[in-house]
Parts: structure tokens; C-alpha cells; sequence
């Protein structure tokens, strides 16, 4: 008998991956990289008591944690992304003729459907993000299959077309990849971030496309000790990164992903960083700026597959 404790890995967990020859994407017009940007809303679904929620939120840019009272430092720093960060970040998009992809939470659009309706009139991808911004770990299947189902009928009818795409904030459940697949609606999901390419895999006896998100090239790490400080921190971060794939993509061209929040990014003390990106990746030939949801169209008609 082992005194090791723990076993192995579970034999469904695929820790080798591509391995050292990927396959090759094929991108429209020959391109070296396909370049997501996610522009993650999530103001007004994050935990409040002040919503009815068990709790308050306690991720913000400050280290308090208020218990048993509403909190009203946090909701306005997430009303900041609604009131002033969705407009911010749209018109620079829309300067460099960017569209991305804002991945909703379902609460906050129904609070505020212009979360959704302006970034669809714009020509932006709307998808899922869950109903209320916390992870789907533990949850019984019956409840979380109810809330797939508010977010998409919410999102549908504030976007104008069914959402194509889901992301789980944080860890999904064990159920979550079936149940977005059962839901019969969905094309991919990006609850994994464990490679530079999209994959096709068997979900429910159904075809379904993975697509990898990352928390590195994302704004998220402005928040306090996640060590960018500056708006040149960001950019030089994901400047680096995309410089890197995209010469690695000259004989193997691979995917990247960018994450936005509209409450940080959109800051005014920021924003300069995510434009000093734009102006970078924009002039650079052989790059696919791409909705998530065309990377996963064309990703299942290289597989055969109707998209």
C-alpha cells in the first residue's frame, strides 16, 4: 500500500494536451494569432445584501468586509463599470474598430439592460456569465440549471439573440459543461485556462468547442497585491504576450485572450494602458481579431462541423 496520500489524477484529466506539434487553426486570411478580447459585466450582480444576497461582495479594490449591513463602498465601485466604464471602454473599441466579446452576468443586465443592448448595437458578441458573479462549485444541479436558463432568457432578450458562449466566474461545478451543453443553445464555453488553442470535445453526446480564457493578460491583476500598478503594466504585460505568440505563431499559430472589467479598465488612470495595446496589436500584420464566438464558428467548421 501507498503512503503517498492522494492517488493519482483522475484518468479524464488531460495534463498532456497538443503536446510539441499543435494543430494548425488555419485562421482566415493565413493569420499568426486569433486575439479575443473579453470584456467581462458584472456591476450589480455581484453579492449584496442590499439585493437580497446572503452576503456582501469581498473582492473590491479596498480590504474592508462589511457583514450584516449593505455596503455602499462596494456597490459604488461596482456601479462605477455601469455608470462610466461601459461608455469608456466602448468608444475606445469602437476608435480602433475592435469588436470583443462582453460576457454578462445575467443580474446586471436585467438591472441595466444598456449592458448588453449597446455593446450588441455595436456589432460586440453577447455571452454568458452566469446570473449572479460567483462560481457554480457546489451547486445543486436543479438550481444550476435554472440559473443557465434566467441568464439566457435575460441576456436574449436585452442582446436581441441568444447568447453562444458561457463562462463560469471563478470554478464551475462538475455539472456546469453538460448542463450549458444539455441547455442546447451554447457553441463553447471557456471554463478552462490550460492552453493556446480552442479543442473540440464530446459533452452529453454532442459536439462542443473549449475555449481558454486567461487570468494573466486580464485587468484583474490592477486589483491590490495582483502587481500592476500603472496603465503601462498592463500593456507591456500583453504586449509581451502577443508579441510571443505571434512570432511562435510564424510556423504554429496559437490563440490569445485579453480580459477586461469594465470597472477597472474603464478607469480613468488605466484606460491609457488598454489603449497603448490597441494601438499595438491593430497595427500588426497577421493578427484575427476575433468575437469568441466566430473563433468557436470557425474552430467547428475546421472540425467538420456545421457553424
Amino acid at each position: 500500500m501507498s503512503l503517498i496520500p492522494g492517488g493519482m489524477p483522475p484518468a479524464e484529466r488531460d495534463l498532456a494536451g497538443y503536446g510539441r506539434t499543435p494543430p494548425d487553426p488555419r485562421w482566415p486570411d493565413g493569420a499568426r494569432l486569433a486575439l479575443s478580447f473579453v470584456v467581462n459585466v458584472e456591476e450589480g450582480a455581484e453579492l449584496s445584501l442590499a439585493s437580497g444576497d446572503e452576503r456582501n461582495e469581498v473582492v473590491p479594490e479596498t480590504r474592508q468586509h462589511v457583514e450584516g449591513a449593505p455596503d455602499p463602498c462596494m456597490e459604488t465601485h461596482f456601479a462605477y463599470g455601469s455608470r462610466v466604464g461601459l461608455w469608456r471602454v466602448m468608444n475606445l473599441l469602437d476608435a480602433f474598430g475592435v469588436k470583443a466579446t462582453f460576457s454578462c452576468c445575467g443580474r446586471a443586465v436585467a438591472a441595466t439592460p444598456a449592458l448588453a443592448s449597446a455593446p450588441a448595437m455595436a456589432g460586440h458578441e453577447i455571452s454568458a456569465h452566469g446570473w449572479r458573479w460567483q462560481m457554480h462549485a457546489g451547486m445543486e444541479e436543479a438550481t444550476e440549471r435554472a440559473v443557465i436558463a434566467r441568464t439566457v432568457a435575460t441576456l436574449a432578450e436585452a442582446g436581441g439573440a441568444r447568447p453562444l458562449g458561457w463562462h463560469t466566474k471563478s470554478a464551475p461545478s462538475a455539472n456546469t459543461r453538460r448542463l450549458v451543453v444539455e441547455e442546447g443553445g451554447f457553441l463553447y464555453d471557456s471554463d478552462a485556462y490550460d492552453d493556446d488553442l480552442p479543442r473540440l470535445v464530446q459533452v452529453a453526446g454532442r459536439p462542443h468547442v473549449i475555449l481558454p480564457y486567461s487570468f494573466d493578460t486580464n485587468d484583474m491583476r490592477f486589483a491590490p497585491g495582483q502587481g500592476f500598478v500603472f496603465p503601462e503594466d498592463f500593456s507591456r504585460y500583453c504586449t509581451g504576450a502577443f508579441d510571443w505568440l505571434l512570432r511562435e505563431g510564424r510556423t504554429q499559430p496559437k490563440m490569445m485572450s485579453v480580459g477586461l472589467h469594465l470597472r477597472t479598465i474603464g478607469r480613468p488612470g488605466r484606460i491609457r494602458g488598454l489603449e497603448q495595446l490597441l494601438e499595438h496589436v491593430t497595427r500588426v500584420p497577421g493578427v484575427w481579431i476575433a468575437r469568441r464566438m466566430d473563433i468557436a464558428r470557425h474552430w467547428r467548421a475546421l472540425s467538420g462541423l456545421p457553424a
